[in-house]
């Protein structure tokens, strides 16, 4: 079982601020992040569209594990106040190499994520567009929503409407 404790003396934290880019010192160029509190948006630098969106307990950066240089071209901003954690690459490497439940469970993450991006696909060439901003709404309240007294789901507005079209594929690139 992994020690806990032994995690938290590694990890470093840091308060980022809404509307912030994650940027952190030079060093930490390749870490991953675990994401404490808050929300962020993960855009690709190059194309300057929304890849993901990432929620509190998640994981982010991981990208740098496997193609550091790739993990550039990633950008997060925060979304709403946030609490991150990170951890040199080379580090989390080293930690899941001796705690094979690490590496299975950023395996899982990734192939989550691989997941949602073959279903934009699917989407993209098979529902129209009013399909897929009603399935990304609902897709959108399930994962950032919560049930008000009156049993109604809501979520906080965190994106703009450009970041919706990138989700949505509605943008022509």
């Amino acid at each position: 079982m992994l020690n806990m404790m032994k995690i938290c003396e590694i990890l470093e934290m840091d308060n980022i601020e809404k509307g912030k880019r994650i940027e952190l010192k030079e060093e930490h160029k390749n870490s991953v992040f675990f994401l404490k509190r808050g929300s962020v948006k993960i855009i690709d630098n190059s194309s300057e569209t929304v890849k993901y969106v990432v929620k509190r307990g998640n994981v982010f950066g991981e990208l740098s594990l496997f193609d550091k240089e790739a993990a550039i071209e990633e950008v997060a901003f925060a979304l709403e106040d946030c609490v991150i954690c990170y951890i040199k690459s080379d580090q989390m490497e080293a930690l899941m190499e001796k705690h094979k439940s690490l590496k299975n469970g950023l395996l899982k993450i990734y192939g989550l994520r691989i997941q949602k991006l073959e279903r934009r696909l699917n989407d993209l060439l098979f529902k129209d567009s009013p399909t897929r901003i009603k399935e990304f709404i609902l897709d959108y309240l399930d994962e950032f929503g919560e049930i008000d007294k009156s049993g109604k789901s809501k979520a906080k507005n965190l994106l703009s409407h450009k970041d919706i079209a990138n989700l949505t594929n509605q943008l022509d690139k």
